[in-house]
């Protein structure tokens, strides 16, 4: 092959979107099925066909996906007549031949709303769910702190009503983390808290701490979701001294360990949910994280379920703290969460630790 005729290929090659190659191979290969169903009717199967249009529901767009399911049903019409001998086995196989293919033509017109293929509809779930968890990720801290974050999803899936955001601004030595609970559970309150994630990330760092949950408020308040509420708990530690303003909105307290005297206090601060009232007000609650203290946010999920009052569960979750934290913080969190709260719930959890 000269070096004109390669540089041409390539160039037809690019041209030539990849999924329109993808349309062209699976054709042929149907094809070739049919010519062998059509060349030997009594030893090809006719389930022969389920594996191009298996292929063709994961790999062609919603576009071309009903055209080719047709085709391979006008194919499924040619081998049939080919057949000898109809008998009631192959009859049962033809009607489950034909209803497979339905269904996969239901699926594509689904996913016309979407506009991509199977894989790459996947693909982008799954990007998704990575950058919502990476916005959960802890910064660099200074030597001598420990945070951790712990997500537990209902039912053990990827996605969560309940996420954590936490950045450190610029030229500042103040951390900030936001434990977010959306209305709703598991794949349910998923897609709202994929997009809450990234709007509460970015107001969390462009904000002064006060103005965080009322901006979080008035964007809840514009979505005009049927389920457009959440509870919050904002954390602004400063790095440097330990001091630290915790602010609530409808969400379970934020509890600290004085190291000293070995005892937990409960934060309770006051703030109504996101996205219900207007103009809302949060309190702040002040204090200082100490050598050897602590500091733990959560959702109610690890604390409150429907034959508990949520009272009971934080004295619960503070006993379980003492317990599981004694003598090493390391991986706190993973084990506060593996020891409390319901499958069925979405659970998160922050842990907090300064170290002597």
């Amino acid at each position: 092959m000269t070096t004109g005729s390669r540089t041409l290929r390539r160039a037809l090659l690019r041209a030539w979107p990849r999924r329109n190659r993808t349309l062209v191979v699976l054709v042929a290969f149907t094809v070739i099925l049919t010519g062998a169903l059509l060349a030997w009717p009594d030893q090809a199967p006719l389930t022969a066909l389920v594996v191009p249009l298996l292929l063709g529901s994961i790999l062609l767009s919603p576009r071309q996906l009903p055209w080719f399911v047709v085709l391979l049903m006008v194919m499924l019409m040619l081998a049939i007549g080919r057949l000898p001998d109809i008998v009631v086995r192959q009859v049962i196989a033809i009607a489950i031949l034909y209803l497979l293919c339905f269904i996969v033509l239901v699926t594509s017109f689904r996913r016309s709303r979407l506009g991509v293929a199977g894989m790459l509809g996947e693909s982008m779930l799954v990007d998704l769910r990575d950058r919502i968890q990476q916005q959960g990720g802890v910064p660099d801290l200074p030597d001598g702190w420990l945070v951790e974050t712990a997500l537990r999803s209902a039912g053990g899936t990827p996605f969560a009503g309940d996420f954590v955001v936490a950045t450190r601004p610029r030229h500042s030595s103040r951390l900030e983390v936001a434990v977010v609970d959306v209305s709703g559970k598991g794949e349910e309150a998923g897609t709202r808290a994929l997009l809450l994630s990234g709007a509460f990330g970015g107001l969390l760092g462009a904000l002064p701490p006060g103005d965080f949950l009322p901006a979080a408020n008035d964007y809840l308040l514009r979505q005009s979701w049927d389920e457009g509420f959440a509870t919050a708990v904002h954390l602004s530690l400063d790095l440097a001294t330990g001091a630290f303003e915790v602010r609530t909105a409808g969400h379970p307290p934020a509890a600290q360990l004085a190291a000293g005297a070995g005892r937990w206090t409960v934060h309770e601060g006051e703030g109504p949910v996101l996205g219900l009232i207007e103009d809302a007000g949060f309190s702040v609650v002040s204090g200082v994280v100490r050598p050897g203290d602590a500091l733990l946010l959560y959702t109610d999920g690890l604390v409150e379920t429907p034959r508990r009052d949520i009272g009971l569960g934080i004295d619960r979750m503070l006993g379980q703290a003492e317990r599981l934290l004694r003598g090493t913080f390391e991986d706190g969190a993973d084990r506060l969460v593996e020891a409390l709260g319901s499958e069925n719930d979405d659970r998160a959890l922050v842990l907090v630790h300064r170290r002597s």
